[in-house]
């Protein structure tokens, strides 16, 4: 599998967001929760991330733990698992919680975590 992500990958639409915060599941590995919503006959699993104004009041700010999370997604996704049978893939949405920046590889790691939870699904 390629370590790329391509534009097709990531969570734009409206009506896919809206489905995913009203219908997926959540859970929280501090200092990021994750949503997670099986669907069939996606072209490939899409993600979003997230990061709020509240918590972050610096543009910059936000945008490197975003450039952080999607990184570290991008180095693990080949984790998700794919079942050819069913056709199921997931769209996911990664939001930091967290009020302070924590280090690369903490984020890493609860990313990593966050997609062999998915296995279980």
């Amino acid at each position: 599998m390629r370590k790329t992500f391509p534009k097709r990958e990531k969570l734009t639409h409206k009506k896919q967001i809206g489905a995913l915060f009203q219908q997926g599941k959540s859970e929280v590995l501090y200092p990021v929760r994750f949503i997670y919503l099986p669907v069939a006959d996606l072209p490939c699993h899409q993600v979003l991330f997230s990061v709020p104004k509240r918590n972050f009041k610096r543009a910059v700010d936000r945008n490197r733990i975003k450039r952080q999370m999607r990184e570290a997604y991008r180095l693990h996704k080949h984790l998700i698992p794919y079942n050819p049978t069913n056709n199921v893939r997931f769209l996911l949405a990664y939001i930091y919680i967290g009020k302070q920046k924590i280090a690369y590889q903490q984020l890493e790691t609860k990313i990593k975590q966050s997609l062999n939870r998915l296995i279980r699904v």
